[in-house]
C-alpha cells in the first residue's frame, strides 16, 4: 500500500545500479556458484525448512500477510497487535520500521510511522518488546524497513537481535540488489534470515530472475505502476499478472498494494499465492477504537 514514489524509486535504484552491479558483481555468490560450503551454508542443515518456506508448502493459496508499524497506536500495541492477527487466522506478520524520513511511503504509513516515533519507538525498544514473542506468536515474522536506520543500527547487530527474537526474514525496499549480493547476503544467510525483494509492472524479466535465483521466501508483488492507495479492482493488470506467472520462478509470489476489499483480494489470490495489506489495516486501526476492532473491520471489509 505504499505510494507511487516507492515504484518510481525502486525503478531509478535498479536502473542506477544495474551498470555497476553488471561490472561488479562477486562471483562468490552468482545464481550459478553455490557459496562455499553450499547453498545451506552458515543457515544449519534445516534452513530451507524456516517458517515463511512452511507456510508456502503448507498453503498453497489465499495466504493473508498484514502489514503494520511498530509502537502505532500506542507505542505498547506491538506485541497485542501481533496476537491479535494471529488470533484472528492471519498467516503472516509484517513488522513496519518507523522512520523519521519515509520517502517511500503513502500518508497514511507515513503518519502511523511519525506517531510510533513521537510515541519513543525505536530498533532497541522494538527488539525489546519482541523478547519474548514466540512464546505467543508462530507465524512467520518479517522485519520491512528502510536501510537508513538498520545500517544506524549497524547490520550484522540487527541481524543478531532479529535472530534471537525469531524473526523470519525482512525487506528493505531501498537496499540495491548488487550490494545486497555482495555484501548483505552472506551475513542475512548467517543469521537464517530470508531476504524478500520488491517488483513492479515496470520491472524487467532478467531483474525479476536474478531477484528468483538468489533468494528464498516468496517475491512481493507491487500490483501497480499507474496508482496509489486503495484500488476497487486489479482488472487492468491482469497482463502484468499472467507474465509472471508465465516465467515459472521457484519462488511463490504475494501481491500487494491496494488490496483492501474482497474484490480485490479475490483478484489477485487468482493470481498468486496470496496477498499482502497494510494501508487498509492502519486506516482501520485510526477508525476504531482498539486493536481488535481494526482487526475485525479490516477482515470484514476483505471478506475474511
Amino acid at each position: 500500500m505504499r505510494s507511487l514514489t516507492l515504484l518510481k524509486y525502486l525503478k531509478m535504484a535498479y536502473l542506477e545500479n544495474k551498470e555497476n552491479n553488471n561490472k561488479n558483481r562477486n562471483p562468490k555468490y552468482s545464481s550459478s556458484t553455490p557459496p562455499l560450503g553450499g547453498w545451506g551454508a552458515g543457515r544449519g542443515a534445516d534452513w530451507k525448512a524456516g517458517r515463511i518456506n512452511q507456510l508456502f508448502r503448507n498453503k498453497k493459496e489465499n495466504i493473508l500477510s498484514i502489514y503494520f508499524t511498530a509502537g502505532f497506536p500506542k507505542l505498547e500495541d506491538t506485541v497485542p497487535t501481533m496476537e491479535c492477527l494471529q488470533e484472528n487466522g492471519v498467516d503472516m506478520l509484517e513488522i513496519g520500521i518507523p522512520f523519521s524520513d519515509p520517502m517511500a511511503d503513502g500518508v497514511v504509513i507515513q503518519n502511523s510511522g511519525q506517531q510510533a516515533l513521537k510515541n519513543g519507538m525505536s530498533l532497541n525498544v522494538l527488539f525489546g518488546q519482541l523478547t519474548d514473542i514466540r512464546n505467543s506468536v508462530h507465524i512467520p515474522l518479517i522485519m520491512m524497513g528502510y536501510l537508513n536506520p538498520i545500517m544506524q543500527y549497524g547490520f550484522d547487530k540487527f541481524c543478531i537481535e532479529c535472530k534471537r527474537v525469531g524473526i523470519d526474514g525482512m525487506i528493505i525496499p531501498d537496499l540495491p540488489m548488487s550490494d545486497y549480493l555482495n555484501e548483505y547476503k552472506p551475513v542475512a544467510e548467517k543469521y537464517g534470515l530470508e531476504f524478500i525483494f520488491l517488483i513492479t509492472p515496470e520491472t524487467s524479466d532478467e531483474r525479476i530472475r536474478e531477484i528468483d535465483d538468489n533468494t528464498n521466501g516468496f517475491i512481493y508483488m507491487v500490483s501497480s505502476a499507474a496508482t496509489t492507495g486503495t484500488q476497487s479492482s486489479f482488472d487492468a493488470q491482469t497482463g502484468y499478472f499472467n507474465r509472471i506467472n508465465s516465467m515459472n520462478l521457484k519462488n511463490p509470489r504475494l501481491i500487494g498494494f491496494g488490496v483492501s476489499n474482497k474484490a480485490t483480494l479475490d483478484m489477485v489470490c487468482r493470481y498468486s499465492s496470496g496477498a499482502i495489506v497494510g494501508s487498509a489495516f492502519i486506516k482501520a486501526l485510526n477508525e476504531t477504537a482498539d486493536i481488535e476492532s481494526a482487526v475485525k473491520l479490516v477482515l470484514k471489509n476483505l471478506d475474511k
